[in-house]
Parts: structure tokens; sequence; C-alpha cells
């Protein structure tokens, strides 16, 4: 059996926290953005400390698991 739970939250919170699709942090012109299309270096890192933050929660405090076959 394969454990697909890691995956699947990479994915998700890969595309969620993609800079300027949802939000951009820090924006532009001020603090938050919201539905930019836009990006800067500052926020490819900010959106990867977040990343790692909520990876790191999930996978091991949350400890999610999806079992397929």
């Amino acid at each position: 059996m394969a454990d697909w739970g890691p995956v699947l939250v990479a994915v998700v919170l890969f595309v969620l926290l993609t800079p300027g699709l949802l939000f951009q942090l820090p924006g532009h012109n001020k603090v938050v953005e919201f539905g930019s299309m836009k990006t800067s270096c500052p926020a490819m890192i900010a959106h990867a400390v977040i990343f790692f933050g909520l990876l790191t929660l999930f996978l091991i405090a949350v400890d999610v698991h999806v079992y397929v076959g």
C-alpha cells in the first residue's frame, strides 16, 4: 500500500501558496495583495517559508495519511 498523504498535501499547498495566485506576501504596493498574478523575489522567499512550515505541520504534527489500494 502506498501512502499518498504527503504527496497530496504537498501538491495542494504548492498550488494554494503560489505567489500571486490567491495572495502575495509581501505585495508590490501593499503588505498583502490578493489576486495580483505578479511575483517578486521577497514574495517567493516568504511563500517558500510558509510552505515549508505548513508542510512540516501537516506531515509531522498532524500525521496525514492517505492509503490507496
